[in-house]
């Protein structure tokens, strides 16, 4: 009579565990969506302002009746360090410029299915620390999200079935096994004198 409800209750707690992975792996990977989202927002910003101040090298270049890349050909030349310096500087705002540019024209542009690969491609640490830093869950209403909330579904499932309850499962069968094959044995043997 134990052994029919003890397997009954593991049965339940096993569907609850099943139950309880698929709501965690979903709502987990349905975050990512949201965080490349709030991650683009920020990435904007940071091109906003780099663009910013290359207009203002520009301009500042404009005045003097040259184009930005004779500033930085004019400023490498120079033997003021001071003017090697800001050539530099003028050359890594236009390189940040069109980094950041070319990330969020890629962000932008992927497909449902390139788009993780992409962020990954394209991922700035520090705006991604940033973001993490004040990123707040929200719940998906796209199909994104949706996408992703059946993806990590499966996932988490597929984690858990593959590397916890089939070996599990194996291990016991085995177990199992083992004293069914070895309790005749002993009893046959368990006496050497006999016979």
């Amino acid at each position: 009579m134990r052994i029919p409800f003890l397997h009954s209750v593991a049965a339940s707690a096993e569907q609850i565990v099943d139950r309880v992975l698929c709501v965690g792996g979903a709502v987990l990977f349905s975050q990512f969506p949201e965080f490349m989202q709030q991650y683009l927002q920020r990435l904007e910003g940071h091109l906003d302002e780099a663009r910013l101040q290359l207009a203002g090298l520009k301009d500042t270049a404009a005045q003097s009746g040259a184009t930005i890349d004779q500033l930085v050909a004019n400023a490498a030349a120079s033997s003021d360090p001071l003017m090697q310096r800001l050539g530099i500087l003028v050359k890594g705002t236009a390189g940040r410029v069109d980094q950041l540019a070319a990330a969020d024209d890629a962000l932008r542009h992927a497909s449902l299915v390139a788009k993780p690969f992409v962020f990954f491609l394209h991922l700035e640490p520090a705006i991604a620390r940033a973001t993490w830093s004040i990123f707040r869950p929200a719940v998906p209403t796209t199909l994104e999200g949706l996408v992703y909330a059946g993806v990590g579904m499966l996932a988490v499932l597929a984690l858990y079935h593959g590397g916890v309850r089939y070996p599990v499962r194996r291990a016991w069968e085995a177990r199992a096994a083992a004293k069914k094959g070895a309790s005749p044995v002993r009893s046959e043997g368990s006496d050497p004198g006999r016979g």
